[in-house]
């Protein structure tokens, strides 16, 4: 799970919801992923479905029996889908998310009789420390939210106060900011107590996955 949380790391340092994952075999780490939907412009590009893809073109198998698959958050359906069609034997994920998490906080997909493969599903590790780094993430995003509209709103004064005394020169500068990411995966999780992941992963989402 510590490499899937540095995998995470990597999501944040490139302004993607720190979210990350690492396929193992045994004791042989085959491949990990970060979470990138938004600079990767693809709504696939979770964490898991990055390891998988990755660790497929390592083994040239689609299939990868045998493997475990570590996540810092509980993956959404269209991940455990991948998961269980590349026959994943155990998916460990650490932060629970209560919008979109498909073992079990919203829907469980790995529960269901019907499907011809059963992956084992363990939570909750390492819950408190993956939550907050997605936690940390938001509440930084919220503050820079914050300081943009300040600073908009002062650029408006300054610009209203301008066209009232003509006379005056007034110097105005305005910033861009980006937002990092796509704000439909909720700022989730946790049953660790994270806001909402409806801006998680895909902005993959605890709560403020993707």
């Amino acid at each position: 799970m510590a490499l899937a949380q540095a995998a995470a790391e990597e999501a944040r340092a490139a302004g993607e919801v720190p979210v990350g994952a690492v396929l193992v075999r045994g004791d042989e780490v085959i491949a990990k992923g970060f979470n990138h939907p938004i600079g990767a412009h693809d709504p696939s590009a979770h964490a898991e479905m990055i390891a998988l893809r990755a660790a497929a073109q390592a083994v040239e198998n689609y299939r990868l029996p045998g493997c475990e698959l570590y996540v810092t958050l509980e993956p959404c359906l269209m991940c455990a889908g991948a998961i269980m069609h590349a026959r994943i034997a155990r998916v460990v994920f650490g932060a629970r998310d209560p919008k979109t998490g498909a073992c079990g906080s919203v829907v469980d997909a790995f529960a269901n009789p019907q499907l011809n493969h059963h992956t084992t599903v363990t939570g909750g590790v390492l819950e408190t420390e993956c939550g907050a780094a997605l936690k940390s993430f938001f509440a930084e995003r919220r503050r820079a939210s914050r300081e943009a509209r300040a600073a908009a709103r002062g650029e408006a004064h300054a610009v209203a106060s301008g066209e009232a005394h003509p006379g005056a020169h007034v110097e105005v500068r305005t910033e861009t900011h980006t937002t990092a990411r796509s704000e439909a995966h909720a700022e989730v999780h946790l049953g660790a107590g994270i806001e909402a992941h409806a801006e998680a992963r895909n902005e993959p989402g605890p709560a403020e996955p993707l």
